[in-house]
């Protein structure tokens, strides 16, 4: 079984970032002229081009591929971000089965490298936040094209596009948690609602409640 996880805003402090050869850090946002003014840093869309040519997305595979040391701190996407979820989940299936649908970066394994970033598809992001869904992203999927496995995904209505996109064509089973009152569109998907009174970050309760973790509160 593969279990994936939608991307959250609230990431560690420490986080690494890319930089430029220069050693400016760059911190990835949906639209950089929306973002506010800060000297420390440089703002940029993953597939902008880098200082160097190639994408900065390009530079972060690079980064990845790369043998031995990880110079720029970048953390692996299950640690990035603040919630336990992501942890547990690695703890109870391992690296290998669990994979974070990032709206920076597409669909990445938990082992990926990944940067700090602030994109998101939800509709209360900032504006320079904000990912729509029109926009154009050239999106990792770092699933085998092989896997036949089940895949649970854990995620809001709004990146249930993007999980259908990228898993699109796979023969696998697709099981889709669902909160609303109303099924989110996900063609080729089993679906099935995840009750509770919890509407902001429902799926963390929704993937706790998977692994059998009782929390009296799981919306941090």
């Amino acid at each position: 079984m593969i279990l994936i996880i939608q991307c959250a805003g609230r990431k560690r402090s420490d986080a690494g970032r890319l930089r430029t050869e220069q050693g400016k850090s760059i911190l990835f946002v949906a639209d950089p002229s929306k973002a506010p003014s800060d000297e420390s840093d440089a703002y940029a869309r993953p597939d902008d081009p880098s200082d160097t040519g190639p994408t900065w997305r390009e530079r972060l595979k690079q980064y990845n591929a790369a043998p031995g040391d990880n110079p720029l701190g970048l953390c692996r996407a299950f640690e990035l971000y603040e919630n336990p979820t992501y942890r547990r989940l690695v703890h109870r299936f391992g690296l290998s089965k669990t994979y974070v649908l990032s709206a920076g970066w597409g669909l990445v394994g938990a082992s990926y490298l990944t940067p700090a970033y602030d994109i998101t598809f939800s509709v209360s992001g900032a504006p320079h936040a904000r990912r729509r869904q029109r926009d154009i992203y050239r999106d990792l999927c770092l699933l085998p094209d092989d896997v036949t496995e089940p895949i649970v995904f854990f995620g809001g209505r709004d990146y249930v596009p993007l999980f259908c996109k990228l898993t699109n064509g796979l023969r696998s089973e697709r099981l889709v948690f669902y909160n609303s009152q109303h099924a989110p569109e996900a063609p080729g998907c089993v679906l099935k609602r995840f009750r509770t009174t919890t509407r902001t970050n429902w799926h963390y309760e929704c993937a706790n409640a998977f692994l059998g973790i009782e929390l009296p509160d799981s919306r941090t």
